[in-house]
């Protein structure tokens, strides 16, 4: 029997994803089971590591890339306990979703409800554990709590948007006018970064007062403006500093940014607090507590509390478009690669 993986060949742009098809499925050592890939994730992160730029992952090309997966568990090999044939599992492995079949240890598998849609499964594993985290173990958040989200059409951006309302907290989005329909679907303000300036805009909509969280994961010269929104006793939370990938802001740019970030603005006695987050690195060192927040979404998601923005389903084989799609970032949401 054969199957398919999606191969990063070199750094570099989407030309460098090719398909491979591989002889004989792999087989679980003790302690393992094989997973049938249902679906794995797409978005910003992926194009990141597929360029070079993340530093979070250590290996060189040729690899199989993709950050998240949702699957079922299709063999179980010896000294495996928790888990059974035909069990729905995820995982986070930050490199190696983009197959249709994988191994993987027991204990890094969180275990889903049968039944789940695995398009918007898979949108739970980073998208909406970023977000969810960032709005309860960052910074817990009661409602009626004011909130600033940039990127807000993006996969990341609409989780923080639609668990913001679930929280009953009120929302603002930046991002182009071609994605504040999405906004408006989650009961956010949307504001047009290109035509507005968002910090008079936020400044206007809350008296002068300011937001108590802002979430940006664009970079260090928008950390600062982001910083003038927070309101005494708020947060700036930065989880991400993507115009440095799209080259239109330097490095030494950033640096300052995070230096400001971490250690200068916190020396500033206005009351507002600021933090990074990285849902590796914190995984990393609180494995059982990820574990914990994908589940609890996962309830959610089977409850229909959630409807996470799926922007497209295309087939594994179609992971090069995806990327040059999100490159360009023309996706409201998140794509999904099929894997089945």
């Amino acid at each position: 029997m054969t199957y398919k993986k999606i191969v990063l060949e070199a750094f570099g742009g989407p030309e460098k994803l090719s398909v491979a098809t591989v002889a004989g499925l792999p087989e679980p050592r003790e302690g393992e089971v094989r997973v049938k890939v249902l679906a794995a994730g797409t978005g910003f992160t992926d194009t990141i590591i597929r360029q070079g730029q993340y530093t979070g992952v250590k290996e060189k090309p040729p690899f199989v890339p993709g950050y998240d997966w949702f699957g079922v568990v299709d063999e179980v090999g010896a000294g495996v306990n928790r888990l059974k044939l035909g069990d729905c599992v995820a995982d986070m492995p930050v490199i190696g979703g983009y197959t249709q079949y994988l191994c993987v240890p027991e204990e890094r598998l969180v275990l889903a409800p049968a039944g789940l849609d695995p398009a918007s499964a898979v949108a739970m594993i980073l998208s909406y554990t970023t977000a969810y985290q960032m709005l309860t173990r960052i910074r817990s958040l009661r409602a009626g709590s004011t909130c600033l989200v940039h990127a807000a059409g993006g996969a990341v951006g609409s989780a923080l948007l639609e668990l913001g309302r679930e929280m009953g907290l009120t929302m603002y989005g930046t991002a182009s006018a071609a994605k504040h329909e999405l906004v408006r679907r989650y009961g956010a303000t949307p504001i047009d970064y290109r035509s507005e300036d968002f910090v008079e805009r936020i400044k206007r909509e809350t008296a002068g007062e300011g937001v108590d969280a802002v979430f940006d994961t664009i970079g260090g010269r928008n950390w600062s403006r982001s910083y003038q929104c927070v309101k005494r006793g708020g947060i700036l939370i930065a989880f991400g500093a993507m115009q440095i990938t799209t080259g239109e802001e330097s490095v030494p740019s950033v640096l300052l940014g995070f230096f400001k970030l971490m250690a200068g603005w916190k020396l500033i006695p206005d009351g507002r607090k600021t933090a990074f987050y990285n849902i590796q690195t914190r995984r990393e060192k609180l494995p059982q507590e990820f574990k914990d927040d994908v589940e609890a979404l996962f309830k959610m998601l089977e409850a229909g509390k959630l409807e996470p923005a799926i922007a497209g389903i295309e087939p594994l084989e179609q992971a090069a478009d995806v990327h040059r799609r999100i490159d360009a970032a023309e996706i409201a949401g998140k794509v999904v690669l099929d894997c089945s």
